[in-house]
Order: C-alpha cells, then structure tokens, then sequence
C-alpha cells in the first residue's frame, strides 16, 4: 500500500493563511512546530509537515477505512528526505521531495523505492484535475504493461481507490494541488 500528498508551493503561498499564529497550533504538534520554527524555510517546512501527514493519512486509512480530521494526531519526525509519521499504534516510513515548485511526500509501511509519477496540471478545476490525473495514470498503465490492458478505477466503502487492471486490483493513491498531480501504484 501507498500513501501521497502533493503541495504547488506557489497555490499554497497565495491562498494559505499559514503565517496566522494560530494555523501552526491547530495542525502541529509542539514537535513539529519546533521543527517549523528552527527551520531555515519555515514556509518549505509547513507543507512538508502537511504532505508528510496527508500521505500517511491516505495510508492509515487504507489499512483501517473511515474518514476522520485529527492532523495533529499524525506526528512527523524527519531525517533528511526521509521520516516517519506515527498515529496512535500505526508508524510509517515517508520520503519527500522538495523542488521550488512543489513538495510531494509519499508514505509506505517499509522503505521503498519511490514510485510517485508526478504529473503537470492544464486546469484549474479540482474535478477536471482529478479527471486528468486518472487519465495520466491509464496512460502510464498502458504503456508499462500492455495498451489493450482493461483498466478501471474502484473505490472500496471507505472511498480510497483501487486500481483494475485484468480483474487484479492494485492499492494507488492519487493527488493534486494547484498546478500538479500525482499517482502512486503500490
């Protein structure tokens, strides 16, 4: 299973309030605000929190279903481009990547190899980005195993996405902000 969250730095610095005193205290631990203050980019360092959370989120709630909102229950510790994401009993594996465009973080149970397609945006429409993102990931799919492969997207009771591909499913998850998107295929 797998886990992703991508961030455009750019839509988050204009439509965020994330420099109101109170945005840091609501979503992060003191940890974790720490972490957000002694950092040299306070900015870069809040949305990769953020990132580093949604991805394990999407993966907790793989393995556990249901929907909640509790970000400050998922605390981040960070070593380089790795860290970890715990929650209650549940711990997590995350690796980042920070470019000046955007931040996409992707979590798994064990260390792997990074599998998280990125993938450029042309709308600004959250339902047409979605609508594009499927489609880059069925073209990513037909042409890694066969163009004729018959491919759909299902959701399990929970909402989280599965992929079909030839009556087989495979755990993915996919995400998007402002101008990018990305899909990761367990």
């Amino acid at each position: 299973m797998v886990g992703n969250d991508v961030v455009d730095l750019r839509e988050a610095n204009k439509t965020s309030n994330w420099q109101h005193p109170r945005f840091k205290s609501k979503l992060f631990t003191e940890l974790e605000q720490e972490l957000i203050n002694n950092s040299d980019n306070p900015f870069v360092m809040i949305w990769r929190l953020w990132s580093m959370k949604e991805a394990a989120y999407k993966l907790f709630t793989q393995n556990n279903g249901g929907r909640f909102f509790n970000p400050k229950g998922f605390e981040c510790a960070l070593e380089n481009t790795f860290g970890t994401v715990k929650f209650k009993n549940f711990k997590c594996f995350v690796e980042s990547k920070v470019t000046s465009n955007f931040i996409i973080s992707e979590a798994k149970t064990i260390q792997e190899n990074f599998k998280s397609k990125i993938v450029s945006l042309s709308s600004n429409s959250p339902k047409l980005q979605s609508k594009e993102l499927k489609q880059n990931l069925f073209e990513h799919m037909a042409n890694t195993i066969n163009k004729n492969a018959k491919l759909q997207l299902t959701y399990t009771r929970f909402g989280v996405p599965l992929l079909e591909v030839e009556g087989e499913l495979h755990h993915i998850s996919l995400t998007h902000h402002g101008r990018f998107g990305a899909f990761a295929i367990a």
